[in-house]
């Protein structure tokens, strides 16, 4: 058998350079480059390989470590899952502010190969700097901290273990079910220990994305519930774009007039003004969509885990006799709330879903749907329309829809925007709509929407940000700067946590701890003069029509580009919506909260915990 010598760090980053992915267009590699900053766990072992091997596989720093697994995982979901990025860093903080992306990256299905340094496996040096010490387990380490926020974990302490632990790692980033963060911790020492290596260990391998098909008992039961239903209803999720299922979708909706509500992840699975498409749906939906789960007595829920602003916290689906059916890659997820389930890929489960049903439709009332659709586009354009005062997010959402090429992508994470983005931007081309609302981690916004233009660099990218996230991670802005990676950045000051004190007071709190000061004044950030100390082109808008004006003159920059416009911190989108379970307390010495209380009992009653 012939071998080859060298580093576990030197075979790592050989072995994953190999790994080819299988698309339309040819095969291509499955790993586009490295995020990579390095410390003393990281720096002389991968980084010494690293700077070997930039013609296999490429390398970029960034100025956060958390920042740089946000960017790695946008990347991802923007490319489908079909492609991927590695992200290393030392021991210690390092590895430990990856771990917050780790969670992200578990909670919406997506891969990311993390590669944090560790401890010496040795144990020469023994706390090695940056080492927390367990005064109970010896082989704890920071990287443990990965452990319950990756789909696969393993520490390497030999130089040889990477032989199992590589394929099992592609094999999990891979796999449609299981598809999420791999973690490997190198211990340090392990990194730069040599090894003779099977030659045929580094071969090209060349993967495919499984398309599995759905269990014949289980579709005959399906069918059958779709043929009984009077009123069925889809709601499309993530796993319709990452299936490639939008066009079976439009087909099955058009074929047997069942309309479509869409998820956070499912946005986009049709155009906006498809004739069966709803919108949003959930607490975040619109009055179309909403209006239908309530009328539904059949939920088909397509490639969505049925996250709890999807179900109005359980309580969205009200209709008596309401059976709820699921399609989903994953068991977990398909036999969730006690659906009947149809285990398999969305886009090969619908054509056979298609070919059984033939030419029946269903009898869902097209008059009040098309109505319903008509009083929630009067209710978007009063929304989105411009007005005197302080803008609402709603206003700058229709200028930037109004102002953006079609194939434009919108990015955009925590807080009350995802919400309004959610019931208003009107989807026009796919994977235009890029919001992270999984984990709802604020900070993703601006590294993300990096990600996103190394995915897809002919597109424009906006990144819609608050002040408030824009304050918790913003130095990915220099990064896209010195990579020549153009974002235009619109930052909605509305001087605080205006979404969270939205629903403080909507709870029946008072105001407290999340606007700047007395009622949000005071504490006022220059965030023109910090983008442009980041390298960006920055500038203020006064109005919306100031807005329209910004946005036309970006589209003529070269480098990322950062407008920033106040806002209002009470105004909400009004139509639309759904309740929406938040724990308000049983005692409180406010009148407010204890009539909040009184109106959530109420509305709990419509809870449904099963069929």
């Amino acid at each position: 058998m012939k071998t080859i010598r060298c580093t576990a760090a030197q075979a790592i980053l050989r072995y994953l350079a190999n790994q080819y992915i299988a698309g339309a267009a040819g095969d291509v590699p499955y790993f586009a480059g490295v995020w990579a900053i390095f410390g003393h766990g990281n720096v002389a072992g991968l980084g010494e390989a690293l700077y070997a091997a930039q013609k296999q596989i490429p390398t970029y720093r960034a100025h956060n470590e958390q920042g740089m697994a946000h960017a790695a995982i946008a990347f991802a979901k923007q490319l489908r899952r079909r492609r991927a990025m590695i992200c290393t860093s030392s021991i210690g903080p390092g590895a430990t502010n990856m771990v917050t992306a780790a969670a992200l990256a578990h909670a919406n299905r997506l891969p990311v190969l993390f590669l944090p340094g560790d401890v010496f496996a040795s144990r020469g040096p023994d706390p090695v700097l940056q080492q927390i010490e367990s005064f109970a387990d010896g082989t704890v380490s920071a990287n443990d901290c990965f452990r319950p926020v990756s789909r696969y974990f393993d520490r390497i302490a030999r130089p040889e273990q990477i032989i199992d632990a590589l394929p099992r790692a592609m094999n999990t980033l891979l796999d449609c079910a299981s598809c999420g963060p791999v973690t490997l911790a190198v211990c340090q020492d392990t990194q730069a220990e040599a090894y003779h290596y099977p030659e045929a260990f580094f071969r090209r391998r060349e993967w495919s994305i499984r398309r599995q098909p759905g269990d014949r008992r289980e579709l005959v039961q399906l069918v059958t519930l779709m043929r009984s239903a009077r009123a069925p209803l889809i709601v499309a999720g993530g796993g319709v774009h990452y299936s490639g299922a939008e066009d079976m979708l439009a087909a099955f909706a058009s074929s047997t007039h069942i309309p479509v509500a869409e998820t956070q992840a499912g946005k986009g699975a049709l155009p906006w003004n498809h004739p069966f498409n709803l919108g949003a749906i959930g607490v975040t939906g619109t009055s179309a969509a909403n209006a239908a789960a309530a009328r539904a007595d059949l939920v088909i829920g397509i490639g969505t885990r049925l996250q709890d602003f999807t179900t109005g916290s359980r309580a969205l689906f009200t209709a008596p006799n309401r059976r709820l059916a699921q399609i989903n890659i994953a068991p977990y997820d398909a036999g969730k709330h006690e659906a009947s389930t149809v285990v398999g890929d969305a886009g090969s489960v619908l054509s056979e879903l298609l070919r059984r049903v033939g030419d029946w439709r269903s009898a869902n009332d097209e008059a009040l749907i098309r109505a319903d659709v008509a009083h929630w586009n009067n209710g978007w354009a009063a929304a989105t329309a411009s007005g005197d005062g302080l803008p609402s997010d709603a206003q700058v959402i229709g200028a930037l829809w109004r102002k953006s090429p079609d194939n434009a992508v919108v990015v955009c994470a925590a807080g009350g925007l995802p919400g309004e983005l959610h019931k208003l931007w009107r989807s026009r081309e796919r994977d235009d709509y890029h919001v992270e609302y999984g984990y709802s981690c604020m900070g993703y916004e601006i590294a993300g929407g990096l990600g996103v233009k190394m995915a897809q660099p002919q597109r424009e990218v906006y990144v819609l940000v608050g002040d408030g996230s824009y304050l918790m991670l913003n130095s990915e802005l220099a990064t896209s700067v010195t990579l020549g990676f153009k974002l235009v950045v619109i930052v909605l000051n509305n001087r605080g946590f205006g979404c969270i004190n939205r629903l403080q007071r909507a709870t029946g709190g008072a105001a407290f701890n999340n606007l700047w000061g007395p009622e949000g004044r005071g504490a006022e950030i220059d965030f023109v003069a910090h983008a442009a100390s980041l390298g960006a082109i920055a500038e203020k808008a006064d109005s919306i029509q100031g807005l329209e004006r910004a946005l036309e003159g970006a589209r003529q920059s070269t480098r990322s580009h950062v407008i920033v416009i106040d806002t209002d911190p009470v105004k909400a989108t009004a139509e639309g919506g759904a309740w929406w379970d938040v724990a308000i307390p049983e005692v409180s010495s406010r009148h407010e909260v204890d009539v909040a209380r009184m109106a959530s009992l109420r509305e709990r009653k419509n809870r449904r915990l099963g069929d």
